[in-house]
Formats: structure tokens, C-alpha cells, sequence
């Protein structure tokens, strides 16, 4: 499909579907890890999502186009996958889901950076240079919130936020490498095959792989695999191989809004005014990031 300048209806209401399945996802990942270990429960995940990426495929009768050309940047993006994904899911055993989230969803502040410098047409205005220092101020004080930061831990915060950097890396390597050529199945194919073998390996040097799982945590499994890690990213993929970069990222903003509101109303995690203050600060420059100036 030919790329477009701006983000369409159909685009905008894909995309606010995609941020309300991702936060819910951020409370099915930590109810998850309750019945299995983390890096474990996110290679079972990848190798399930891969099988039915396989299935949808050979349904569609589409094949895997370019998956030999494009084996160096697809392992770059199965590393980048790897990474972000044990960084997430140890984030998630350790911190809370708002403060999990907040430090993920900084990925378009990181995004917006890096683009000014590699990406033709997205620099850094003034107006996004200010929505960049909003929502890194309100990462630190998400970070050093004292009421928040009882219910979590640093550790996890700032797994969270190299989870948020290798995301970051992932829609580089999709805008910047030959392998932006390459169908939207492709470039998940590499990020699920590499992760579902190195995320499995590394599992063991994390603690047990199971936890006495019980039905919820193995259909919270099957959940992530299917709508998230394979449908899911799949869909998002195809998205930002559209839209330009930093206005796919800009509907992010929507995630950790609703995390927030899904980690208080299904886990019951304290929302103070800190929290509050922080996620405002990191909705706002978000939006200031990628907001563009119309042309009359």
C-alpha cells in the first residue's frame, strides 16, 4: 500500500485500538508472571505467536517474501525483540503496571530524538523540543514519586525504560534498514524466530521457568501470543510501514493513560496525584512531540 503524509481515520481508529489492547496487555503480562517465570513466560509467548503467525500465512497464502535477503537486519530486529521483551516482562514482576507503563511508552520521546537526526522531515522543532523536556520530566518524576514507589521498584522502572529504548530501535531498523522493504509478516517472522530460541535459553538463568500455573495464567499466555505478539504487532507493523514514524508513535500516548486506569481498577495500584502528574506531563509532550504544524 502507497505510504501516506498523515494519519487517516482508518488509521487513527486502528491505532487507538492497538494503544487499548496494549494496555491491557501490561496487566495480563504481570497476572501472567504470578504463574510463570517471565523471560520463560515471553519465549513460550514468541513461540506461540510464531506458530500462529505460520497458520495466518499459509491461510492467506502469502508466504514469508525476502526472508533470506533480509537476514541481517531481521537478526538485528529479533535482538532488539529479545531485549525489549525480557527488559518488559522482568519490569512487570518487579514494578507496578502505571509505572511500567509510563517508562515504556516514553518510546516516542526516544523516537523523536533519534529521527530528528536519521529520519528526512521529522526534525526537531521547537514546540516538540518542549514536548520532549515535558514528558522526560514527567519519566522522573513517575521515577522518584514516593507514594507510587512504595507499590513498585527501580529496578523494574528502568527495565521498563531500556524495554522503551529497544522498541525505540525495532521502528528504527523498520525505517532505516533495507528490510523496510520487506512485508510486514517478514519483519515479524525475524523478530519472533530469534527471540522464541534466545528468550527460551536465557529463561533458566532467571529463576524457575514455572510458578504452580493455573488456567488464568496459561489463557493470559495464549492471549498475548495470539492478539498481541503475532495479530497484533503484526498490525502494527504494517502501520507504520504507512504512516510516518513519530505519528504511529504519537497514538501511544493513549497506553499509558489506560494502563494506569487498568492497573487501579483491575489490580488496585495506588493513583496519587503523583502518578497522575507524571503520566499528564508524558501525555502532553507526546502530543507536543508529534504534533505537526498545519501548512494554510
Amino acid at each position: 500500500m502507497q505510504r501516506k503524509s498523515s494519519i487517516d481515520l482508518a488509521g487513527a481508529a486502528g491505532l487507538v485500538t492497538f494503544a487499548t489492547m496494549l494496555a491491557f496487555n501490561q496487566v495480563v503480562i504481570k497476572v501472567t508472571n504470578g504463574g510463570i517465570g517471565p523471560v520463560f513466560g515471553a519465549g513460550l509467548r514468541s513461540v506461540l505467536a510464531l506458530a500462529a503467525l505460520a497458520a495466518w500465512v499459509w491461510l492467506r497464502g502469502i508466504g514469508f517474501a525476502g526472508l533470506r535477503r533480509h537476514w541481517k537486519p531481521g537478526a538485528l530486529l529479533g535482538g532488539l525483540f529479545t531485549v525489549e521483551f525480557v527488559c518488559l516482562f522482568l519490569a512487570l514482576d518487579l514494578t507496578t503496571v502505571s509505572r511500567a507503563s509510563i517508562m515504556l511508552y516514553s518510546m516516542p520521546v526516544w523516537l523523536a530524538l533519534i529521527a530528528h537526526f536519521t529520519l528526512p522531515g521529522e526534525t526537531l522543532s521547537r514546540r516538540r523540543a518542549l514536548g520532549l523536556v515535558l514528558a522526560m520530566a514527567g519519566v522522573v518524576w513517575a521515577l522518584y514519586d514516593p507514594q507510587s514507589r512504595g507499590a513498585g521498584d527501580l529496578r523494574g522502572d528502568l527495565l521498563a525504560v531500556c524495554a522503551s529504548l529497544a522498541w525505540t530501535g525495532i521502528a528504527l531498523t523498520v525505517r532505516l534498514t533495507p528490510i523496510s522493504d520487506a512485508p510486514p509478516q517478514t519483519q515479524l517472522f525475524w523478530q519472533l524466530a530469534v527471540s522464541a530460541v534466545a528468550l527460551v535459553a536465557l529463561a533458566p538463568l532467571f529463576g524457575p521457568l514455572l510458578r504452580d500455573p493455573s488456567a488464568i495464567h496459561w489463557a493470559g499466555l495464549l492471549f498475548q501470543a495470539v492478539c498481541v505478539a503475532s495479530l497484533g504487532f503484526l498490525f502494527w507493523l504494517w502501520l507504520i510501514s504507512i504512516y510516518p514514524a513519530s505519528d504511529v508513535a504519537a497514538f501511544s500516548f493513549l497506553s499509558p493513560v489506560l494502563s494506569v486506569g487498568m492497573g487501579w481498577l483491575l489490580l488496585d495500584e495506588p493513583l496519587g496525584p503523583g502518578t497522575l502528574g507524571a503520566l499528564g506531563l508524558v501525555a502532553v509532550g507526546i502530543v507536543l512531540i508529534n504534533r505537526r504544524r498545519r501548512v494554510a
